[in-house]
């Protein structure tokens, strides 16, 4: 009698050694990569032709432009300004500005003639200082004083009349000269106007003549 046998995985066996077998068989060692260029021979066949520069020239670098914006002009900005310079004493304060600037110009003369001679566009040949004068005696003083003035060809004078600060009465000397220079004295006189700061300023006053 035979022996049954029943080997149900014998079959599978053979057949995962069989495609064992097969894919052992199937593979193919890589080919040969002697012929095939490595990275170095890549790059230098990239490169042929190409020059090597032995040396270069550099270029300057430019600064960069930097473009002022130039300021707004600020009316209201530049009068504060001005005004906390007056008020530090770093300006002065125009003369022309000021309520006891005078000034007067023959009708049959050139109007700027006040503004040049203040300027100081003439120079003054000769003066004379009434400080001390009671108002009569500064008339005759003055009358003459200009007489000679016109006799010796002195045409422009200068004439200190001060300005009355320590007066109860305030500047009598000056009012009293410019109206006397309107009246009496007219037909001598071309224009008068106030001095300049370093020339006696809102005390005195420069006087052309004939």
């Amino acid at each position: 009698m035979s022996t049954f046998s029943h080997r149900p995985f014998d079959g599978l066996k053979g057949l995962l050694k069989d495609e064992h077998t097969a894919s052992v068989k199937e593979h193919v060692p890589c080919k040969d990569t002697k012929g095939i260029a490595d990275d170095s021979e890549l790059f230098r066949e990239a490169m042929s032709g190409v020059r090597e520069i032995k040396a270069y020239r550099e270029l300057p670098c430019r600064p960069p432009q930097h473009h002022a914006i130039k300021d707004r002009h600020d009316p209201e900005r530049e009068a504060e300004n001005i005004l906390n310079e007056i008020i530090s004493g770093k300006r002065a304060i125009p003369l022309q500005d000021t309520t006891e600037y005078v000034e007067w110009v023959n009708p049959s003369y050139r109007k700027e003639l006040p503004r040049l001679l203040h300027e100081g566009r003439f120079s003054v040949q000769d003066f004379i200082d009434l400080h001390g004068y009671g108002v009569d005696e500064a008339n005759d003083a003055l009358g003459l004083f200009l007489k000679e003035s016109m006799t010796n060809r002195k045409n422009c004078v200068k004439i200190i009349h001060g300005r009355g600060l320590r007066s109860r009465e305030g500047p009598v000397l000056k009012s009293a000269v410019t109206r006397w220079l309107m009246k009496e004295f007219r037909k001598h006189v071309i224009a008068y106007v106030t001095a300049r700061a370093c020339d006696g300023g809102l005390g005195a006053i420069y006087v052309l003549l004939r």
